[in-house]
């Protein structure tokens, strides 16, 4: 609980805030949303907080069955919710282009597509494509998925005549990324590999992504934006690769962290808020703007790394990513 952060910002919310009271009064019915890592923390209460106002949630989850447990556990609370589970493993290329085709040929328009999961400070481990896990994870699997859908995307905000959102869950800690930002030649150094260096690298790039995307969107004049924010310090299985971190966040979180419902406030904000509309290429944190790092800021960096990352793709050995 931030009972030591309870100043509201501009958008009149502040770290206190929790997702259902910075979406309180919105009508979310008409809208389709995908939201990734929906089976546990801040991508369930994400989920379910949609849900509650009228969205048509699409749960993206590894683990299917756990996932439509998830799904019970919301239509219980919630009866007429609509909500689904896919399956979905951000870390492999396949399992990405084997969702983002099934989605597509699903007929579901799509409004909202919120990246959402996430790994944290792993051990040096390379994913199913041989690409360091973090950044496979974090990054690679999230920009794959959002250029399969983005055709979707702007034919239902066409179509539609409301605005899409795609959301970046990022973190403060792009800030502490490894000293060259994103490491285009050490991606797979086992030698050189930080863990929390590691996540950070990923996380910038969830920044950079946003923000490059809402340029190239801007640039094609199409009504979606791109945003990324950072959801605060939540005690969730994040951090269950480090047990010190897990043994005090246990003890200490509900006094100097965010709980899971204030965690999703600031993704929840991001894909629903009215005053977020027509906004783009900005990073926010405690549902308010705020400031990235310099190097989340690089239009070069942002640049490089979007052609990094289709290369990377296409060096896998799949289908070509245009």
């Amino acid at each position: 609980m931030w009972w030591f952060n309870n100043k509201k910002g501009p958008s009149g919310f502040s770290a206190s805030s929790t997702a259902e009271q910075v979406t309180e009064g919105i009508d979310g019915s008409g809208l389709t949303a995908i939201v990734t890592g929906a089976s546990s923390g801040i991508g369930f209460e994400t989920a379910r907080v949609l849900a509650l106002r009228g969205v048509h949630v699409v749960m993206a989850v590894r683990n299917l069955a756990s996932g439509k447990d998830v799904q019970g556990t919301i239509i219980k609370e919630n009866p007429s919710a609509k909500i689904n589970a896919m399956e979905l493993d951000v870390s492999s290329i396949a399992s990405v282009r084997k969702f983002a085709a099934d989605f597509n040929s699903s007929g579901l328009p799509l409004n909202i597509l919120i990246n959402n999961a996430g790994i944290m400070a792993t051990p040096f481990l390379l994913s199913k494509d041989n690409i360091e896990l973090q950044f496979a994870t974090n990054h690679i699997g999230h920009f794959l998925l959002t250029n399969l859908l983005l055709e979707n995307m702007k034919r239902t905000a066409q179509e539609c005549r409301r605005e899409g959102r795609i959301v970046n869950i990022s973190s403060r800690r792009h800030k502490f990324s490894y000293k060259e930002g994103i490491r285009f030649d050490k991606i797979n150094d086992q030698s050189g590999y930080k863990c929390l260096s590691a996540y950070g690298q990923a996380k910038l790039a969830n920044v950079l992504h946003a923000n490059e995307l809402a340029r190239r969107l801007k640039k094609e004049g199409v009504e979606l934006t791109a945003n990324s924010l950072h959801p605060g310090a939540i005690s969730t299985n994040l951090f269950r690769h480090h047990s010190l971190f897990g043994a005090l966040t246990g003890l200490l979180g509900k006094y100097f962290m965010k709980n899971i419902q204030q965690g999703a406030a600031t993704t929840c904000f991001a894909a629903l808020h009215p005053q977020v509309k027509g906004m783009s290429g900005y990073y926010f944190a405690d549902s308010n703007i705020a400031e990235a790092s310099t190097q989340a800021n690089d239009a070069n960096l942002a640049w490089k790394l979007w052609d990094f990352s289709l290369d990377l793709i296409n060096r896998c050995g799949h289908v070509p990513l245009l």
